[in-house]
């Protein structure tokens, strides 16, 4: 609890939200068998919502079950020294391996989980609350992530239009619901904007002639993290761009058949009070779970049995993988494919490799003509 209230104003609402839910785990963990154990489904409620939160909810306002459980774990809450114990650490590492249901977890889960105990035993060391760090003695691996982009997710310019066109078919024309993420949708493929960069972008940070390129300065990201995270109580965080200092920004130029979709959906809709071009029903921000279904419907409009069972843009996010794919495969200059995507060049190759279509076909055809001038 100590490690949490140090951390939480420096993290963002989603890496609170990571923290907590590994602390619980870590601290699930950590307990012994004593007798009176309440379920774990208890003490992860328990801990998820009134020990792990700051600011910290008062335990006398907590239901009757709740309070036992935090009392109950205080009790039977190893000390922390315990952790210098090999054998102790190792199977803490192992839960953490775990999910709720007993199965292996993804490395990406329990990457964030090992990081989240590095970081609070690294506290408690700094604190000399450990005379030693406890992982050294530990020997634990954890499977490497994929960092590459599955070229099955990838759209060609033709699927993605006819992408774009179900989404605004999908629900009642009244109430729009397909209608006004069409252009959200269009500034994921065209621009290879992140989703939650694409519903904070503003008209005053745009320029829309009626003819050729466009440009939007992006500066501002509204990621959805949950109101229990956020300092505002807000479903969504508003953060600067990622990866980048506050305050810094990221212009993207964005070709003519994107400009005139946003112009398109600024003639119908308008904008959100604050100047927002994407917004729901009653102005607030889009939420994931609201784009997210729409994407899904889209996906049984548009495409074929075949590829409606495939990863092919599964998800909202798999437009920005197929921008970025068709930029590098039109021979766009990978430092200017990065710039516009908001990452690094190695980045960018590393996680771009295996869609590089195009780059494989010329060097193909180098080989050959090389091959041929010694026949």
């Amino acid at each position: 609890m100590e490690y949490l209230d140090m951390r939480w104003l420096q993290v963002a609402a989603k890496t609170r939200n990571e923290t907590n839910d590994a602390l619980c785990a870590i601290t699930l963990a950590m307990l012994r068998d004593v007798r009176g154990r309440p379920s774990d489904e208890l003490l992860r409620q328990a801990f998820r919502n009134w020990a792990f939160v700051v600011p910290r909810p008062e335990q006398h306002t907590a239901p009757t079950d709740v309070r036992l459980a935090l009392r109950w774990a205080q009790r039977a809450s190893r000390p922390l020294t315990d952790l210098m114990d090999p054998a102790v650490m190792r199977a803490v590492l192992q839960a953490l391996r775990l999910k709720q249901d007993g199965r292996v977890a993804a490395a990406e889960t329990q990457r964030h989980k090992r990081m989240t105990l590095v970081n609070a035993v690294g506290y408690a060391i700094e604190q000399g609350r450990l005379r030693g760090d406890p992982m050294t003695n530990v020997n634990w691996r954890i499977a490497k992530t994929v960092q590459q982009v599955d070229p099955r997710v990838v759209a060609n310019p033709v699927q993605a239009r006819s992408l774009l066109s179900a989404v605004s078919y999908v629900g009642s024309y009244r109430r729009a619901r397909g209608r006004r993420l069409v252009g959200l949708f269009a500034g994921m493929y065209y621009a290879g904007l992140r989703p939650e960069e694409a519903v904070a972008v503003t008209l005053p940070d745009c320029v829309l002639p009626a003819e050729g390129w466009g440009k939007v300065i992006l500066h501002i990201t509204r990621p959805q993290a949950g109101k229990k995270w956020t300092d505002t109580g807000n479903l969504h965080d508003e953060r600067g761009l990622k990866s980048r200092p506050p305050g810094d920004t990221r212009p993207v130029p964005l070709p003519p058949e994107l400009v005139a979709l946003w112009r398109d959906s600024l003639d119908t809709f308008g904008t959100a009070d604050d100047g927002r071009l994407f917004f729901n029903e009653h102005g607030g921000v889009v939420g994931s779970s609201t784009y997210d279904g729409a994407w899904h419907e889209a996906r049984e409009l548009a495409l074929p049995p075949d590829l409606g069972s495939s990863p092919l843009v599964a998800r909202p996010y798999d437009l920005r993988h197929s921008a970025l794919s068709t930029w590098l495969n039109a021979g766009v200059d990978p430092t200017e494919v990065a710039e516009r995507a908001g990452n690094s060049v190695e980045v960018l190759l590393t996680r771009y490799a295996k869609c590089l279509y195009g780059r494989a076909a010329i060097a193909n055809q180098r080989i050959e003509r090389l091959l041929r001038e010694y026949d």
